[in-house]
């Protein structure tokens, strides 16, 4: 087989800008055969998980990462032997790991039918696990191994009884990717670093062990503050107890959330405003449209109505509807409205946004509310779906909340938090009686938005949600 008929598929940029993506799952082993546009993988970007279609037709030759490795874009990921070559690439091959040497005693017993074999791991008939280096013991129980792999990939593998020698000279040295970038950003040489991990593999505690024994140089003496690095923030203490504390990386949507929401927490100087409003008749108004046929099929809910109501307040105060141009010193204001709904999934806080919600129909908007929430909790709401918001609404009453006070999403003006509609007594009429009664809270970038237009945005809202006849008037 040439190299000319193995297609090499490189890591996509499937959002805007983005540089690295996770993957999460592989469909495909090598031997497979896969067709034009095939969903070989799933992947998690910084915004959302997506499934990467295969561009050709062929047979997998290599599975250049494992599950679980971050790659940055425009790395190849999966090898296909295409044309010619699929015939000769779907049988088992031996070379298919390029470090090991062809001699006996590195060849493995060769197992009955096909057998997944990733770049770097051996066969197993239970799970993936490493092949062993040159003069490395291959572990009697396979399960094991593997199960010590996948704890040294959280970040908290035990330590090995005895440390192995340090990989010979020449041979490059086992670590995973962000083993090799911290011992990079370090400036630790791989090769003379003791590996303790199963099967030889070079851990982070292994890096830092490198370091603290790395012997001073004139220039460390000279400026020491210039060569002891902070100890990494994500490795564990030596003493670490898995069994009372649990270290979760950060990564993918969580990662790329909790830097958006520093970004705009002090960059943008938020101003929040409460009301506490009767939605009474909004909530009457709920259930005579769940009866109507029109709806049928539809969701219809409060958090429709809600959304209706921020609609109609932003068109009647459409300087609200803005972004700042930091480098154009300059407002812009949007002559449309892609309304974001925060929705929390087990990836992480994300919100898509309905396109031009602004044209849409009560129906129109309840089916796009549907849509969107749907799409949200199977996990598959594309990078797209999130980008271009103007204002947002995040539900927290889901949960029982009153209230809070929402940080706004990054390059939006406002965002509306509603709290939990409960049962109270209010004044209504000149009588005390039991209300619908709920609290909306309207955080808005004080840059572009003065408490004025922030104001009546916010008491336009309540006043539709209190009489939603006003859905008509003012519309």
């Amino acid at each position: 087989m040439t190299d000319s008929s193995v297609r090499e598929f490189k890591m996509p940029d499937v959002g805007e800008g983005l540089t690295e993506a996770e993957i999460l799952k592989w469909y495909v082993q090598p031997g497979d055969t896969v067709t034009d546009g095939q969903v070989v993988c799933e992947v998690e970007t910084a915004k959302a998980a997506v499934e990467l279609p295969i561009p050709y037709d062929g047979v997998v030759r290599e599975l250049h990462f494992p599950e679980g490795t971050t790659v940055d874009v425009g790395t190849s990921i999966i090898a296909v032997a295409v044309g010619d070559g699929a015939a000769a690439a779907a049988e088992p091959v031996q070379e298919a790991v390029a470090d090991t040497p062809a001699t006996a005693e590195a060849e493995e017993p060769k197992p009955e039918g096909r057998q997944p074999v990733l770049v770097g791991y051996g066969v197993s008939t239970s799970s993936t696990k490493r092949r062993p280096r040159k003069g490395a013991q291959a572990p009697a129980d396979a399960q094991g191994a593997s199960a010590a792999i996948q704890a040294e990939l959280n970040g908290h593998g035990p330590a090995a009884p005895a440390a192995p020698a340090a990989p010979a000279t020449g041979d490059r040295p086992l670590a995973k990717p962000p083993v090799r970038k911290l011992a990079k950003d370090l400036g630790v040489d791989l090769a003379t670093v003791v590996p303790t991990g199963p099967d030889g593999i070079i851990t982070r505690e292994d890096v830092h062990a490198a370091v603290s024994n790395q012997p001073a140089t004139p220039e460390s003496q000279a400026a020491p503050a210039a060569v002891a690095p902070a100890p990494s923030p994500t490795a564990a203490p030596a003493s670490y107890d898995t069994t009372r504390e649990t270290r979760i990386p950060v990564k993918g949507v969580r990662k790329a959330t909790a830097a958006a929401m520093v970004g705009s927490a002090f960059t943008a100087p938020h101003v929040t405003e409460f009301v506490t409003v009767d939605v009474t008749r909004t909530m009457k108004l709920v259930e005579e449209l769940k009866q109507d046929k029109e709806y049928a099929g539809l969701r219809v809910n409060p958090l429709l109505l809600i959304a209706k109501a921020l609609l109609v307040a932003i068109k009647r105060n459409p300087d609200i509807n803005a972004s700042w141009d930091e480098a154009a010193q300059e407002i812009v204001v949007k002559h449309y409205v892609n309304l974001g709904i925060a929705a929390a999934t087990p990836r992480g806080l994300i919100v898509p946004n309905i396109k031009d919600a602004h044209a849409r129909t009560l129906p129109q908007l309840a089916g796009a509310l549907g849509e969107l929430v749907s799409t949200a909790r199977e996990g598959k709401t594309s990078p797209a779906a999130m980008q271009g918001g103007t204002v947002t609404i995040t539900n927290v009453g889901v949960f029982g909340v009153d209230t809070g006070t929402p940080i706004l999403n990054p390059g939006e003006s406002a965002i509306l938090a509603v709290g939990a509609i409960k049962l109270q007594p209010w004044v209504h009429k000149g009588k005390v009686k039991p209300r619908q009664v709920t609290t909306l809270a309207l955080s808005f970038d004080h840059r572009l938005v003065d408490g004025e237009l922030g104001s009546k945005v916010l008491a336009d809202v309540a006043a539709v949600l209190e009489q939603p006849k006003r859905l008509i008037s003012w519309a």
